[in-house]
């Protein structure tokens, strides 16, 4: 009877950890990494644009709908990439790459992401949200996914649109409109993703071109990367300081030249110390630069109004 009871218990061990493996996989293929940063944004957007702490379920509603439908997206990512994904090594592991999560599974739940998240946004914050938050993920999976990212050296600047719509679904799930300082959080992310993107690119530059993604230094080489990766960050600075002429203070002003500051200076120093080890910390320090800052912009809005 012991023995009987002990491998009952095995069994259902087993079914537990093959359940959370599953849901795992499932969860992986929405890119978490990616859906924080895009969910910083997001509720950033919104305490700029409510000066203040808007209703928290609101705030929670939003950031589920958004997560589902940028979740959906990248799924839908990895359904359409499998075959490329399978011969990286950075993507090789995706359940949709191995195999583990069958093509029409990943379709299905790519799609069923979507849907619900718009209709939770449409239904708890607004319907201008939920189109915006659509148009990103068709925009990523439809323009930058299927028709941008194996034809064209630009994929990345012309399908960085779809990551800058979250501030535009922010802004909207709180105030129902589209104000000015939206746009310029949108053009923030916009020209934010090149250096971000293409600094990567750089330390992965074979797996691209064994793939044939054109990716900026396969193309064109690793210099011209180094180049855009400035100019694009100058760029990025001017449009950063926009945020002044539209109600940001002297907080987000000393904030947002020391972030800029040191970001250029990381641009620069990759252009005159062409390694993998400075284009590994200018990937790095974008993250945490767009981080940073959502949140001087909320701290100089909370503390100045």
């Amino acid at each position: 009877m012991e023995q009987r009871v002990s491998d009952i218990a095995a069994i259902d061990r087993d079914d537990v950890h093959r359940l959370k493996a599953v849901v795992n996989d499932y969860v992986q293929l929405m890119k978490p990494g990616i859906l924080t940063l895009l969910l910083v944004t997001t509720l950033g957007a919104m305490l700029i644009a409510e000066a203040g702490v808007p209703s928290l379920l609101l705030v929670v509603m939003t950031l589920i709908g958004g997560t589902l439908t940028a979740g959906g997206a990248n799924v839908l990512n990895c359904y359409i990439d499998r075959d490329i994904d399978a011969k990286m090594h950075r993507t090789k592991h995706r359940a949709t790459a191995t195999g583990r999560v069958k093509p029409i599974a990943a379709l299905t739940f790519g799609i069923g992401l979507t849907v619900v998240g718009f209709l939770v946004l449409g239904v708890f914050a607004n319907w201008l949200a939920a189109v915006l938050a659509l148009i990103g993920n068709l925009y990523y999976v439809l323009i930058y996914t299927l028709l941008l990212k194996r034809t064209t050296p630009h994929n990345i600047v012309i399908g960085g649109a779809a990551g800058a719509v979250p501030p535009l679904v922010g802004w909207a799930a709180a105030t129902g409109t589209l104000a000015p300082p939206a746009w310029i959080l949108f053009a923030i992310i916009f020209y934010w993703t090149p250096p971000h993107y293409w600094a990567l690119a750089l330390l992965k530059r074979g797996e691209y071109g064994r793939v044939n993604v054109p990716m900026l230094p396969v193309v064109s080489g690793d210099e011209e990367t180094r180049k855009q990766i400035l100019l694009y960050t100058l760029l990025l600075t001017a449009v950063t300081l926009l945020m002044v002429p539209f109600g940001m203070g002297w907080i987000f002003f000393i904030g947002a030249v020391g972030l800029c500051g040191w970001f250029l200076f990381l641009a620069w120093r990759l252009l005159v110390d062409p390694t993998k080890a400075r284009a590994r910390q200018a990937f790095f320090y974008s993250i945490w630069f767009l981080a940073g800052i959502f949140a001087v912009m909320v701290a100089d809005r909370m503390i100045l109004g």
